[in-house]
């Protein structure tokens, strides 16, 4: 047995050499080793999604549907808040042509019917025998129009579940001492005709605490009440006459981040154009150019409104308040004979005070479409002539001319007092109709123009979305 050998080993001896197997195979435990590592690293991109995805998105159709997610993202986003911004703006003119500016006016309305029915008191009280009934009726009139416009006033602009803000309570405050102090002044009134009309002396105390009360606690509240009401129209202005410059860097956001998309696209597929960005971008740049358009024409309407109706009314409803100021210190000089100088200063200062608003309103003429300088001038005679009219009156007053005074003081005549104060009285209420008008025509067309531009921007946007997608679909398909 032991001489026998192998039929290969024999071979292999005959041959010269000895055969071992192949060095440059790999052993059977790295090749073990090997493949249990390609098993565990697929099991564990297997287990991590977000690993997959990351390794997904730095291939290039990856690449390109975040590209497409980015882009879409950002020009939907831009559509809502375009909408959100222009939208409130609309709504916050509407809230000034609907609620604000009527409050304003009921206030300023309030402040002066309750100076002329206090001056038609004192005059009906200062004519001498029976009441004059022209008076009598301005004062009803007067004092029945601010009631009714004491409920207007009192009407809140915010909703029932709003904070009581500071403002909030001292207007409520002014509004309650004018609820209650009203019916007082009228009682006293009426307490001082009755004892006028029975020859009883003490007729004069009760009238001059009446206006006492009028001028001390009615009428501050009533200045302060108009002088809130205003700054619920001048605030939002202010904000209003500024372009939403937000809304024009999101939307050339999104024309950059497009046009970088279409230049991205040109060097990967060596295509030029893409039909679905190109159309995108058409949209986009549309809702820009119209933005441009009624933006800037909103900002103007409503600038001309600040300029030509608010800012002019807001000062002529201070000169129509020292217009009233005045004619109470002129009847109540000849109700109250021991207070000569006291009054008299309060005429002249009140006269004064106007006669400065007029000049900035003649100086503002030029630029200002809504006061004409016609209607400047006649209020400059119309007060002129009422000053002139006041001095004799002092005159006659100092040389112990009562009666005389008393004429010119509460007299139809041309050249009484009471005709020159009506005469600028009637040129201011002229001159505030025109204002108001104006301003109310502006806000109109402010909010006209800018009105469904929100709502276009972003309906442009959800197209240029989907535009943007179906152009890029087909562009991610060709990796496949």
């Amino acid at each position: 047995m032991t001489g026998d050998a192998s039929p290969v080993r024999a071979v292999l001896t005959r041959a010269g050499r000895t055969v071992r197997p192949a060095t440059t195979s790999p052993p059977l435990r790295e090749v073990l080793s090997d493949r249990r590592e390609l098993v565990a690293s697929a099991r564990a991109a297997a287990q991590s999604p977000f690993s997959s995805v990351r390794h997904y998105a730095k291939t290039t159709p990856g690449k390109l549907i975040l590209l497409c997610f980015v882009v879409a993202i950002t020009a939907l986003g831009t559509g809502w808040y375009a909408s959100t911004t222009l939208n409130n703006r609309t709504h916050q003119l509407q809230t000034i042509i609907d609620r604000a500016e009527p409050l304003s006016e009921a206030a300023q309305v309030l402040y002066s019917s309750l100076s002329i029915a206090d001056a038609a008191a004192n005059s009906g009280f200062i004519s001498g025998g029976p009441e004059n009934p022209q008076l009598r009726q301005r004062y009803s009139d007067a004092l029945a129009t601010a009631s009714s416009s004491l409920l207007v006033t009192a009407g809140s602009d915010t909703g029932p579940g709003a904070d009581a803000t500071a403002d909030t309570r001292a207007l409520n405050s002014d509004l309650e001492v004018l609820t209650t102090t009203i019916p007082v002044y009228s009682g006293l009134v009426e307490t001082a005709r009755t004892n006028n009309r029975l020859g009883n002396p003490v007729g004069s105390a009760y009238l001059g605490q009446a206006s006492a009360l009028m001028q001390d606690r009615v009428l501050p509240a009533a200045q302060r009440v108009y002088e809130r009401r205003a700054l619920a129209i001048a605030d939002p202005q202010s904000a209003l006459t500024t372009p939403p410059w937000g809304v024009y860097v999101a939307l050339l956001i999104v024309v950059l981040l497009l046009l970088a998309t279409s230049r991205y696209l040109a060097t990967r597929t060596r295509r030029r154009f893409n039909i679905g960005i190109v159309a995108a971008l058409i949209a986009i740049i549309g809702g820009l150019i119209w933005l441009l358009t009624s933006g800037l024409l909103s900002v103007a309407a409503t600038s001309s409104a600040k300029n030509d109706g608010a800012t002019p009314l807001r000062q002529l409803t201070e000169a129509r308040i020292l217009t009233q100021q005045a004619r109470s210190a002129e009847t109540l000089s000849l109700l109250r004979r021991g207070d000569q100088a006291g009054l008299e200063g309060t005429f002249e200062q009140a006269t004064t005070r106007i006669g400065m608003v007029l000049d900035t309103l003649d100086k503002e003429g030029d630029s200002s479409g809504s006061l004409s300088e016609r209607q400047v001038t006649s209020l400059r005679a119309a007060l002129d002539q009422w000053k002139r009219t006041d001095a004799q009156v002092r005159d006659e007053m100092t040389s112990g001319n009562f009666s005389q005074a008393r004429a010119m003081t509460v007299g139809s005549s041309p050249q009484s007092s009471e005709t020159s104060y009506r005469a600028v009285d009637s040129a201011l209420i002229n001159a505030m109709t025109t204002t108001r008008s104006s301003f109310r025509d502006d806000i109109n067309t402010a909010q006209r123009v800018l009105g469904f531009t929100g709502n276009g921007i972003l309906a442009l946007s959800i197209f240029a979305t989907i535009a943007l997608i179906l152009g890029m679909i087909p562009r991610i398909r060709e990796y496949r």
